[in-house]
């Protein structure tokens, strides 16, 4: 997607693999789009009749859902029987990892049952949600009712176990921090079977902090709760193009959401939503918003797009029409504000139908969209799997603020991918040390979006095929991400987790700190219990050996105790 001119290459050797994608939209509409509406349908009945039960009908399914779990935990002979994973098939998982640590012998524990909405409580403004409640349905219930999750993730499959035990974000996160910074409390069965609620303030608070980032890896999350705010009909929109090179287009990123005089944290001068795309290396557009009433929405003169309908062209190449026209404001009503980027898989939809974006499609077959993205693994070959791997990119790069436009440079130096989606988020000076955490004296700079409680960051969204892969050249995906990696580690970022990782183990742990996750796994009965968060995120085939191994270590390994300074920090 780039324009960008780059030095001749010596073409690469077509494969069969090469024609099978390129075909691959026959399966895409004949099969996946199909199932993928059943599928979604069928999910949809099933909230409805969810959310026509009683509170106390919904609790006491819920507590008897978590005895079977308990009850399930106690039946694992450890000595026989492997290391404890859900029982989702590896295609269900929302992500680029083949989950291959499931095609070891493990022991599963079905967490099916928990989707439910357990309560929206109006009063104290918290939703208390199970695993498996997604984003779009969570959203369906409260914004009608004029309230929505501080930070609600703009794709629909997303559920709320994932984000909180992996890596959650959304364009109101400059305010509010990630999705896993908004959750109020944690309901954990451990790996001896004791069921906890984990705060930031009871006994418990080591894990509260400690489960973000963990990939499920200390503990089976059963039920959250997390933070609601008051939101109103419509988002007014702000569409706002910028010129010049990466360097400027990333200041002019920071400038739309980080006062200069550092006055983060007033609301008439920091946005509610914000979110940039890079479309070349010249070019952007940045989008702030903030939510606005029905009655302002429909004053004379004013624009609304109600981009619900199926037939709306793509939310990126929407947004891409400023380049041209310049400057423009529009109102969307706020729930097709958040799942903005569901229909077309932000523009990873191209890729899947490449006929995708064209009017006659989404007139005729736009309702079918998105494919779902279990079905699409689903009916990939081992063959396909490793050439995405290998050809492909899908990154979540999370890096200091100031540090946005180095890495702006070094995608386009290395990977080429465009359009890049940029992301602003708050990580929180906290008082124990997570697996994320703030540069170390960050709050002594005072640089543009800093606070002295957290330091801001971005999030660098970087899918698509390179632009080298794009002109038939050779491109080595796994060595290109683990020097990313490795830039990452170097510049204080943090790589989103539902990727590989192509690092050692040391050097993944030089990214996030383990200090309190290693306590924590200790503490809790984890080792031996639960595989370590390297190991599900590491790439290829995990053998029971090795996995058995790796945990023996661990449990034989003297756990650091967190320092006081480290508490301090």
């Amino acid at each position: 997607m780039s324009d960008a001119k780059a030095p001749l290459h010596p073409k690469r050797k077509k494969q069969v693999v090469d024609f099978l994608l390129q075909f691959r939209w026959i399966i895409v509409i004949v099969f996946v789009l199909p199932f993928s509406f059943l599928f979604y349908f069928s999910i949809y009945l099933g909230d409805v009749k969810s959310e026509r039960k009683s509170y106390e009908q919904r609790q006491k399914e819920h507590d008897e859902n978590v005895k079977e779990v308990v009850k399930r935990l106690g039946e694992r002979d450890a000595s026989k029987d492997g290391l404890v994973c859900t029982g989702r098939p590896p295609w269900v998982v929302v992500g680029m990892r083949n989950v291959d640590y499931k095609r070891a012998r493990h022991f599963e524990v079905d967490l099916s049952k928990f989707r439910n909405i357990l309560e929206i409580d109006k009063e104290r403004m918290i939703a208390r949600v199970e695993p498996l409640v997604n984003m779009g349905q969570i959203s369906r219930v409260t914004v009608p009712i004029n309230l929505s999750l501080a930070v609600l993730a703009e794709l629909d499959d997303l559920t709320v176990g994932g984000l909180i035990n992996g890596f959650g974000i959304e364009g109101s996160s400059h305010i509010f921090g990630l999705f896993s910074d908004t959750v109020v409390a944690l309901e954990i069965v451990l790996a001896d079977g004791r069921v906890v609620r984990a705060t930031k303030d009871n006994e418990y608070s080591d894990l509260f902090y400690a489960i973000p980032w963990s990939q499920g890896t200390l503990g089976l999350l059963v039920s959250a709760e997390i933070k609601l705010i008051q939101v109103k009909e419509y988002v007014r929109l702000t569409y706002k193009p910028v010129t010049g090179n990466l360097k400027e287009l990333a200041q002019a990123y920071a400038d739309s959401f980080a006062p200069r005089d550092g006055d983060q944290d007033n609301p008439s001068k920091v946005p509610e939503m914000v979110e940039g795309m890079i479309y070349s290396p010249t070019e952007g557009v940045m989008m702030t918003g903030r939510y606005a009433s029905k009655q302002e929405a429909k004053q004379k003169g004013n624009v609304i797009n109600n981009y619900g309908w199926w037939f709306k062209p793509w939310f990126y190449q929407h947004a891409q029409t400023a380049l041209k026209r310049g400057e423009f404001v529009e109102y969307i009503p706020t729930r097709d504000y958040y799942h903005r980027h569901t229909r077309s898989l932000y523009w990873e939809g191209k890729l899947i139908l490449p006929f995708g974006d064209q009017f006659w499609f989404r007139f005729l077959l736009g309702w079918l969209m998105p494919p779902k993205i279990a079905l699409l693994k689903a009916t990939q070959s081992e063959a396909i799997r490793n050439y995405y791997h290998d050809h492909h990119v899908i990154q979540d790069l999370l890096v200091p603020l100031y540090k946005v436009g180095d890495c702006l440079e070094w995608v386009h130096r290395e990977m080429e991918v465009y359009p890049i989606w940029l992301c602003p988020h708050r990580i929180y000076k906290l008082p124990v040390k997570p697996m994320i955490y703030p540069e170390p004296g960050f709050e002594a700079h005072r640089r543009q979006g800093d606070t002295e409680y957290a330091q801001m960051y971005t999030d660098i969204g970087v899918y698509y095929v390179p632009g080298a892969v794009l002109r038939g050249e050779p491109f080595d995906g796994a060595e290109k991400c683990r020097q990313l990696e490795l830039w990452l580690i170097e510049n204080h970022g943090f790589q989103a987790q539902y990727a590989v990782t192509e690092l050692t183990e040391k050097n993944f742990w030089r990214m996030f700190d383990n200090s309190l996750y290693e306590q924590c796994r200790k503490k809790y009965k984890a080792i031996g219990t639960f595989m370590s968060a390297y190991y599900k995120s590491k790439k290829g085939r995990k053998t029971e050996k090795e996995v058995q191994e790796a945990e023996q270590e661990k449990a034989e390994q003297e756990t650091p105790e967190v320092d006081e300074q480290e508490k301090a920090y």
